[in-house]
C-alpha cells in the first residue's frame, strides 16, 4: 500500500505518519507549499508521479490553532482555497487517476441548533466562512464516486494543544477565572483519529467497498467549562500553583459568539457499524497532552510568551 498524504503538518497528519512508519507502510507527504490550489497541473503531476493507492487530505485552515476559525471571516480567500479549492482539486485528479480519496472534514457544516449529537443524515447549514468552505470542499470530493469523508470532533493532542496551553497559562497569572463558552463538543484526541483513519485505509485497500460521509470523535461529550476543568484538575497534578487555587477557580460559562456554534457533537455510530471502528475515551490522551506541556516547561514558555508579546505589535489571533 502506497499513500500520498496531503496535510501531512496537521497534528493529525503527524499522529498518522507516526503510525505508518510504525507498520512500515510507504507514504508522500510533500510539504504545504506544494499545495497551492492555482497550480492544479503541480499538484497533478505530483500525485501521477508518486502512483499513490489511496490519497488522504488532511489539509485545513485551522489544523494548526483553533483560533484561526475567528480569523476566517476576515480570511474567506484563503479559507476558501484550503477548504474548498484544493480538495476539488485533489478531487477531480483522483477521479481521473481511479485513487481512492479519504477526506478530513469537521462539524462547522452543521449550524449547531440540533439538541443531539449530530449524524450523517442531518441538515447542513454552515453558518460561518469556514463552514461554507468546508461544505464546499465536501461537495467537490463527493464529485469523485471512489471517496471517503470523516467529520471529525473538537481535536486536541500532542500536536494540537494550544488551547489547553492558554487555558493553564491563565490559571497560573492568577486571575482565578476563565472565560468560556456555553457551548458543547466530542473532545476527540488527534492519535485516536489517525489510528481510525489508518483503519479506514487499510479496509479500503482490502476493497471494502464503503464511499460515503462518516463522524468519528471521542466517547464522551463535554461542555467547553467541563472539559477546562477536567484539563485543570490534571494539571494539578504537576502544578503546585494550580493545585493550590484549583477549589475557587471560577469557569465562567457566557453565550456562544459566531463562528462558533453552541453544538457541534458528533454521532460515530455509522462508523462503528460500516468499519468496526470503536469510539475511545480521551482521558488518557488529555492527561498525556497535559504533561507535556510541563515536560515542555511551561512556564519557561508562558514567560518567553510574555516577553515576546511586549516586544512586538499584537497580532490577529492564530
Amino acid at each position: 500500500m502506497k499513500l500520498y498524504i496531503v496535510g501531512g503538518k496537521s497534528p493529525t497528519g503527524k499522529a498518522l505518519i507516526e503510525i505508518l512508519r510504525k507498520h512500515k507502510i510507504r507514504f508522500l507527504a510533500p510539504a504545504d507549499k506544494y499545495f497551492d490550489p492555482n497550480n492544479a497541473l503541480a499538484i497533478a503531476k505530483s500525485i501521477t508521479d508518486f502512483r499513490p493507492d489511496q490519497l488522504i487530505n488532511l489539509a485545513d485552515f485551522i489544523s494548526g490553532n483553533h483560533g484561526a476559525l475567528k480569523r476566517a471571516e476576515s480570511t474567506e480567500l484563503r479559507c476558501r482555497q484550503v477548504n474548498a479549492q484544493l480538495p476539488a482539486v485533489l478531487s477531480e485528479v483522483c477521479d481521473h487517476l481511479a485513487i481512492p480519496m479519504l477526506h478530513l472534514s469537521n462539524s462547522y457544516v452543521f449550524d449547531g441548533e440540533k439538541k443531539l449529537a449530530y449524524n450523517e443524515t442531518d441538515e447542513l447549514n454552515p453558518l460561518g466562512v469556514y463552514g461554507r468552505c468546508t461544505l464546499a470542499g465536501e461537495e467537490a470530493v463527493r464529485a469523485h464516486p471512489r471517496h471517503i469523508i470523516v467529520r471529525s470532533g473538537w481535536l486536541f493532542g500532542l500536536h494540537k494543544r494550544g488551547l489547553i496551553k492558554s487555558w493553564l497559562r491563565l490559571a497560573k497569572r492568577g486571575s482565578h477565572e476563565l472565560p468560556m463558552f456555553r457551548r458543547r463538543f466530542s473532545p476527540t484526541a488527534t492519535a485516536d483519529l489517525a489510528m481510525a483513519l489508518f483503519a479506514i485505509v487499510r479496509q479500503v485497500d482490502c476493497d471494502a467497498n464503503a464511499w460515503g460521509t462518516y463522524h468519528y470523535a471521542g466517547l464522551e461529550t463535554k461542555r467547553e467549562a467541563e472539559f477546562a476543568r477536567q484539563t485543570l484538575e490534571y494539571a494539578a497534578n504537576h502544578d503546585e500553583d494550580i493545585y493550590q487555587m484549583l477549589e475557587n477557580f471560577v469557569l465562567k460559562e457566557g453565550g456562544v459568539r459566531l463562528p462558533e456554534i453552541a453544538n457541534s457533537t458528533l454521532s460515530s455510530k455509522k462508523i462503528f457499524d460500516t468499519f468496526g471502528i470503536k469510539p475511545k475515551s480521551w482521558h488518557g490522551h488529555l492527561r498525556e497532552t497535559v504533561k507535556s506541556l510541563y515536560g515542555g516547561k511551561l512556564r519557561e514558555s508562558e514567560e518567553r510568551t510574555d516577553a515576546e508579546s511586549a516586544a512586538v505589535a499584537p497580532l490577529a489571533e492564530h
